[in-house]
């Protein structure tokens, strides 16, 4: 991806890693407009990086992302990069019974909501002389947190669709890239400054570079032998990593 020149849309863009790109791509100097939707936290941040603009979109709600995207091709019509960044972590128990309301806001909002809102946004992409789509998954998608049972197959369901997109989308304009994160310390699960867990400023710091690469997958070093672990002998690897959390609780 070319990392400026750009009129980009991220979704989550208020906190996180969402907010932690927004800003580090707004300071390359592209447009930068970030939807989420608390209004009050959109409005802080945009009043701290001057020059930015936001939108409010319930990412999980079919007719607040058509309102969404009607509202950024009217407004942006140079509108060519789009990072399907918000999601939600829930904590879950599939040894037990699961709450089938918030799984299904899970998948709304995890793997839905960038379905319906690229497809959303496709054609206007698809007019650009270049366009990325950028899908935010989860190193979990690889290799399953057990006790985030739901969510763990959200992302490897984004991963996916992803590789399928990609593959649509060869012969265009429009390049797919993926961002699959480790444990990076925000919000998403309770920032504690548990030392197992990435620190934001370094994550974006070595994304920035990953996706100035043109890699289709986005995976900061740390993790690679995690991504790596699919295949037949993966089970091992799944079964340690989570005994050892079970051993050492991730702070909820």
């Amino acid at each position: 991806m070319k990392l400026t020149d750009n009129t980009i849309f991220i979704t989550g863009g208020a906190s996180g890693i969402g907010r932690g790109l927004a800003e580090a791509l707004h300071a390359r100097g592209n447009t930068v407009i970030i939807g989420g939707r608390r209004k009050a936290l959109l409005d802080e941040v945009v009043a701290a990086n001057p020059g930015m603009a936001s939108i409010e979109i319930d990412i999980a709600d079919p007719a607040s992302i058509d309102a969404a995207a009607k509202t950024l091709t009217a407004r942006y019509p140079a509108l060519n990069v789009l990072i399907n960044n918000a999601g939600i972590m829930p904590f879950d128990d599939a040894g037990a019974r699961i709450d089938d309301e918030v799984s299904r806001s899970i998948l709304d909002t995890n793997l839905l909501g960038p379905i319906r809102l690229t497809s959303a946004l496709i054609d206007q992409l698809k007019r650009q002389p270049r366009a990325t789509i950028i899908h935010n998954t989860s190193v979990l998608a690889y290799i399953p947190l057990a006790t985030t049972a739901v969510y763990s197959a959200s992302k490897a369901a984004l991963h996916s669709y992803a590789m399928s997109q990609r593959f649509m989308l060869r012969d265009t304009a429009v390049r797919v890239q993926e961002i699959a994160p480790p444990w990076v310390d925000t919000d998403l699960v309770r920032k504690s400054g548990d030392p197992r867990a990435m620190p934001l400023d370094a994550f974006i710091a070595e994304t920035m570079v990953a996706l100035e690469s043109d890699a289709e997958e986005v995976i900061v070093e740390a993790v690679r032998p995690l991504r790596a672990n699919p295949g037949p002998g993966e089970h091992a690897m799944f079964t340690g990593f989570n005994l050892s959390l079970i051993e050492n609780p991730i702070p909820v």
